[in-house]
């Protein structure tokens, strides 16, 4: 008895060191794999910016490569239902079309998801609120957050570093020498690099209006004149003020008169304010672009509207007047064909193009 239960504790002894080297040492070393990161130039389009690029995290080929498998695999959540890509689809516009998003267990969120299309310019925090200030920060959130990914870091780590392919794609985008190097850190930087590729410039405000390699219809023209305030006979759609750019955004946070409150305070969701602390902050949300609107539906940080007209009548009828209303929407005008002009303009802002690329799909399927 006594020699059958020392094998037995050997054996456990064994079994347990094979299952922790499984991760940290059985098949550790990675040296043998070729590390030659191949770097990658962000397209620079017409009318558009240079896209800040952090010192620390360059793109590469392969590192983009290991972002995207990252962003479709559902292994990220606590129970592999969950991906990136399960609310930021490429069909809608990295959107889910859902007001707002589900996550492990069908929890629903309180938020609608945000458009990716050229995430990689945006400079002023990232959410809703912008309480990430960095896309590598950003990547990091969503995995351990009970509502979405409902998983812990730790864990995910663990899952990447027993799979049969993850270690030698983080190999050859970071270098690492040890399956145990695959940190949450790297999976970020990883993720980040994927989206600062995904992006859009081929819609027809491109081609016209920033290419310059066409023309305008009157209706279209009409409506652009008044959602940038370019003509002296049109109203100003008070569009442009939040909504320009190459980016149909300023990347800035505004109240813009969903729902009336007392005390600002009173939000059901603060936004901005309760990111900053300050008071006139609450109620606040960033301004989303609006690249690819006609595939991003529902809308505003709730999804409370389903379509764009019901945007348009929100602006022209439905304002509700608080002490932080933008400015520029207390003097909103315009009669019911001059909305039709700017909606036939926001049309414009599709890209079919983006909406379709191969190198943005899901590398699963």
């Amino acid at each position: 008895m006594r020699k059958l239960l020392i094998a037995t504790l050997v054996f456990l002894l064994i079994w347990a060191c094979k299952k922790d080297m499984d991760i940290t040492c059985a098949d550790c070393d990675l040296t043998h794999i070729d590390y030659n990161p191949k770097p990658y130039k962000i397209i620079r389009p017409a009318g558009f910016g240079e896209m800040p690029i952090p010192t620390d995290n360059p793109l590469t080929e392969e590192g983009i490569r290991l972002g995207r498998f990252l962003f479709y695999d559902p292994v990220l959540s606590s129970d592999s239902t969950i991906s990136c890509g399960s609310c930021h689809k490429q069909e809608f516009g990295f959107t889910d079309g859902k007001a707002v998003s589900p996550g492990v267990n069908g929890t629903l969120g309180t938020r609608s998801s945000m458009s990716l299309f050229n995430v990689g310019y945006y400079d002023t925090g990232l959410f809703w609120d912008g309480r990430s200030s960095t896309l590598e920060k950003q990547a990091l959130e969503p995995v351990e957050n009970p509502v979405e990914m409902h998983e812990h870091w730790p864990n995910v780590e663990k899952k990447l570093q027993r799979s049969k392919f993850y270690p030698e794609m983080f190999r050859k985008a970071f270098g690492i020498k040890e399956k145990k190097e695959m940190t949450r850190e790297l999976a970020a930087k990883a993720l980040a690099q994927f989206m600062r590729t995904i992006l859009s410039y081929n819609s027809r405000f491109d081609e016209i209006f920033l290419r310059q390699e066409g023309f305008p219809t009157e209706q279209e023209l009409r409506g652009y004149d008044m959602f940038f305030n370019t003509s002296l006979d049109l109203p100003d759609a008070q569009c442009g003020h939040c909504h320009n750019g190459f980016l149909l955004t300023n990347n800035g946070y505004f109240n813009n008169g969903l729902d009336s409150v007392a005390n600002l305070k009173d939000y059901k969701d603060g936004g901005r304010g309760v990111i900053t602390g300050q008071y006139f902050d609450y109620g606040k949300f960033r301004a989303p672009t609006l690249r690819n609107i006609g595939y991003t539906s529902p809308f505003m940080h709730d999804g409370r509207f389903s379509t764009i007209e019901q945007v348009m009548n929100h602006y022209v009828d439905h304002i509700k007047n608080v002490v932080n209303l933008d400015a520029n929407l207390a003097i909103l005008d315009l009669t019911p064909s001059q909305v039709q002009d700017v909606l036939e303009f926001l049309k414009m802002l599709d890209d079919p193009s983006a909406i379709s690329d191969p190198q943005y799909s899901n590398p699963f399927k």
